[in-house]
């Protein structure tokens, strides 16, 4: 579980964030949804650490990630795997490298347990034998699958989704979406997914947290976002065409 208080954030006088507070669950497809410019990826990168909040405190279950020393903040983010808007795999590195970095980086792993590693990731995002291939020799819905191999390959607790149906045509969307749910459940992470895709609120929202120029305005769930009465929410729910969110096979 990850909770937030009273987070805000302003740059050069503009207001981006004002006094934002919630609680992404554990096991379950947490959703930060909003038109552009309205916060969203700033509240990410003051989740993960990358951006400072001007006021309020993070938790990384009870810890204080906000306020903690190197040691603290360095072992929590150990536990934090991340999906890029663009994917960011490394052109120079085949697909095997890639998933295997955070490996080499943080851990001490002997080199065959990395692999071992390396290999079940590839396996459970439906990637097999194509360790050797370059991210230049893949699609852009096989380049999503390897980020969220090497995402999830340290055994993290947490994993972001900073858009991750970005690029993609509306049926690998999907799969997409089904893939970081099924994810979720299975190791039982806390999962924050930043999007402006409805299709993927409808499929895989759990939790839904709307921001609006910079104000939570909205927390629920897919189940009963279409009977919202916030006029700006409604806005945003109806200005997005819905595709048919359908299950694979």
């Amino acid at each position: 579980m990850i909770e937030i208080k009273n987070i805000s954030k302003s740059f050069e006088g503009r207001t981006v964030l004002d006094g934002i507070s919630g609680i992404f669950e554990q096991g379950k497809a947490n959703l930060i949804i909003g038109s552009s410019g309205t916060g969203k990826s700033v509240l990410l990168k003051c989740i993960v650490g990358l951006v400072r909040p001007d006021t309020g405190t993070i938790y990384y279950d009870g810890r204080d990630f906000t306020n903690a020393d190197k040691d603290m903040k360095t072992e929590i983010r150990r536990e934090i795997g991340m999906l890029f808007q663009g994917v960011a795999l490394f052109d120079s590195m085949n697909v095997e490298r890639n998933v295997k970095f955070p490996l080499d980086t943080l851990t001490v792993m002997p080199e065959d347990e990395k692999l071992d590693r390396v290999n079940f990731c590839l396996q459970r995002v439906g990637l097999e034998n194509v360790n050797k291939r370059m991210p230049s020799e893949i699609s852009g819905g096989m380049k999503k699958r390897v980020g969220i191999a090497r995402a999830i390959v340290n055994d993290v607790k947490y994993l972001f989704c900073d858009e991750p149906n970005s690029g993609l045509d509306p049926q690998t969307s999907i799969l997409i979406d089904e893939l970081i749910k099924e994810i979720t459940v299975e190791f039982n992470t806390t999962t924050i997914v930043v999007t402006h895709d409805m299709n993927s609120v409808i499929g895989i929202g759990d939790k839904v947290m709307f921001l609006y120029k910079g104000k939570k305005l909205w927390e629920g769930s897919n189940t009963n976002i279409l009977d919202t009465e916030v006029q700006e929410l409604r806005d945003f729910v109806f200005a997005n065409k819905l595709v048919k969110h359908v299950t694979k096979d």
